[in-house]
């Protein structure tokens, strides 16, 4: 918001172009973090049609965005494109403040500043080298050099660094996985090619066609349609039958399909032509854009959730940024052995035609010659894309299918905290809200196959009375029947024929002072606590509870936390599974 009051008052382009820079911190923090959170609190069978979402919303605020932009353009003042962000900031942040749950973080994390810096240095190397390439320098001049070897280094100096590092921003360990290594190059294109033909549609409709900035906006609608239909229903497929191959690799053919349609649009192109073309290249990319998200995340461990979540954003980040450079320097080029010759032919003073407006003032058969230098400038850049689409196509042939994992879809369903990335001690406190959901929804149904599945012979009331006396055993807690009765909210006489029935079965021993677990009862007890620690880290494999240790650290936790609030907890309904498994 900050940024954008800013870009709205700047002066020049310098103080333009510094503050759209400080939006982009912005942003991609927000974009990141969006992506992370799905991933760390939604189940991975149910995950395609959250990110399906996702990707629906990016698509209609790409367009969005800049619909209303042209508007202000048109009709008020370009300051008003990033005025219109301060009221949305708002409401976001009020939203933020009322739903978003505040985490106290325990540990202080280790950010691996070198990482950030040599990969940024390089990937806005590259950009730079690649934007400025042939049009404001020439390919052998010393700047254009000078940047693409800084870059090199750059990446180079990341390789060694990421290996070093204690938690790496991206680490290389992933690049293990033919999948990952699959999905960030397709993630890449797919970036390039939105970005790109979000960037050139809009110009060619300006230039070639003679439509203002609001209407090439609103026509390129069919390009995001198509993304938005196809990116839900490829999420919602891949959540319900767990298979993701097919998607990109139909989405990479067609993506292809799309540009060299969009590659054959001249001056007499009619519109449903250009709005076919679009939404087969929209078709295309919606896809792949966030099943390809989906493939990561399956395929990783659970502490790597978070750093390949970020590595495929980034990647489609990057491509985006290469295919706006790529895109922008093939258009240049083509242009500048072809305008000028264009121009001359038609004896237009240049100056009269700086903007499309000013370009379509004049008759159009007089400038029909620059009309088609624009339109021939468009054909290249759109049919130099049909390549890289094609190399997708043939890398996505070569993507790995693993099934998806099971996992609970009840503990997700009202899981709505979110923990920052799934690493650290958040971790842990995201794991016990998790199992406090599923232990309330599925725990009831759940308890008579993890009895039977334990070979237990404590029947239902021993199995509680052991239980209630473990738990606080374990802990270090008061064990007579009067603070048991106290913490379940039932008067201690009701609770002693129970108790009584268990001390003779051999399970439990002492009197209602002190009650203790005996040597059957803690074997008895013991089958009953494996069998639902199995069953717990199957039910809640995305959550983490397959590492032993952070599961077992989490009940712990949780143990504490029932016997020691006994007054605030009291009045709710006895949690007879969780003793159980604590």
């Amino acid at each position: 918001m900050l940024a954008s009051a800013a870009c709205g008052l700047a002066q020049n382009m310098s103080w333009l172009v510094s503050w759209r820079a400080v939006q982009g911190f912005g942003a991609g923090g927000l974009a990141v973090t969006a992506t992370a959170l799905i991933a760390d609190v939604i189940p991975l069978r149910e995950r395609g049609k959250y990110q399906g979402a996702l990707g629906a919303v990016f698509g209609v605020t790409t367009v969005l965005g800049p619909l209303v932009g042209g508007l202000f353009t048109d009709h008020l003042s370009w300051r008003w494109a990033f005025y219109v962000d301060l009221p949305i900031g708002i409401g976001v942040i009020a939203l933020a403040a009322v739903t978003m749950p505040a985490v106290k973080a325990v540990a202080r994390p280790v950010l691996d500043y070198l990482g950030i810096a040599f990969i940024s240095l390089g990937a806005a190397g590259l950009t730079l080298g690649l934007s400025w390439a042939g049009t404001q320098y020439d390919w052998t001049s010393p700047v254009i050099i000078g940047l693409f070897v800084g870059s090199l280094v750059s990446l180079a100096l990341f390789v060694v660094f990421e290996r070093r590092a204690v938690d790496p921003v991206l680490p290389l360990r992933l690049f293990h996985s033919s999948v990952f290594s699959v999905s960030v190059v397709l993630a890449f294109i797919v970036g390039f090619a939105l970005l790109g033909a979000m960037t050139f549609l809009p110009t060619y409709l300006q230039y070639v066609q003679g439509t203002s900035a609001t209407s090439s906006r609103l026509q390129t609608l069919p390009m995001m349609l198509g993304l938005l239909v196809t990116s839900i229903a490829a999420g919602t497929i891949v959540g319900r039958t767990g298979r993701y191959k097919i998607f990109p690799v139909a989405g990479t053919l067609i993506m292809a399909l799309g540009l060299f349609l969009l590659s054959l649009m001249d001056a007499a192109t009619a519109y449903w032509f250009q709005a076919s073309s679009m939404t087969v290249l929209g078709v295309g990319i919606g896809l792949s854009m966030q099943v390809l998200t989906i493939i990561v995340q399956n395929t990783v461990s659970y502490s790597d959730l978070g750093v390949a979540t970020s590595g495929v954003t980034f990647f489609r980040t990057l491509g985006s940024s290469f295919g706006a450079a790529v895109f922008g320097t093939v258009y240049a080029n083509v242009l500048r052995t072809t305008l000028p010759d264009a121009v001359r032919a038609t004896g237009v003073n240049p100056a009269t035609i700086g903007t499309p407006a000013d370009l379509h003032a004049h008759p159009s058969a007089q400038i029909a010659p620059i009309v088609d230098a624009y339109g021939h400038a468009i054909h290249v850049v759109f049919l130099a894309a049909v390549p890289v689409a094609g190399l997708a196509f043939v890398l996505s042939l070569f993507l790995k299918e693993v099934p998806l994992r099971e996992t609970s879809r009840a503990a997700a369903a009202d899981v709505g905290e979110g923990f920052g990335m799934p690493e650290g001690a958040d971790n842990q406190l995201r794991l016990q809200t998790a199992i406090a959901r599923l232990m309330r929804t599925r725990g009831p149904e759940a308890a008579q196959a993890i009895r039977a599945a334990s070979g237990t012979s404590l029947d239902v009331a021993d199995g509680w009375c052991v239980g209630q006396v473990h738990i606080r055993e374990r802990v270090g807690r008061e064990t007579s029947l009067q603070a048991i009765g106290r913490r379940v909210r039932v008067p201690a006489q009701v609770l002693k024929p129970a108790f009584d029935t268990t001390r003779t079965d051999g399970y439990l021993a002492g009197d209602d002072d002190h009650l203790h677990v005996t040597d059957a009862g803690e074997h008895e007890i013991r089958k009953l606590v494996t069998a639902t620690h199995d069953w717990l880290a199957a039910e809640l494999a995305d959550w983490g509870a397959q590492d032993d240790e952070l599961l077992t650290r989490a009940l712990d936790d949780m143990a504490k936390q029932v016997v020691d609030q006994d007054a605030e907890l009291g009045a709710a309904r006895p949690p007879t599974a969780l003793p159980s498994a604590t």
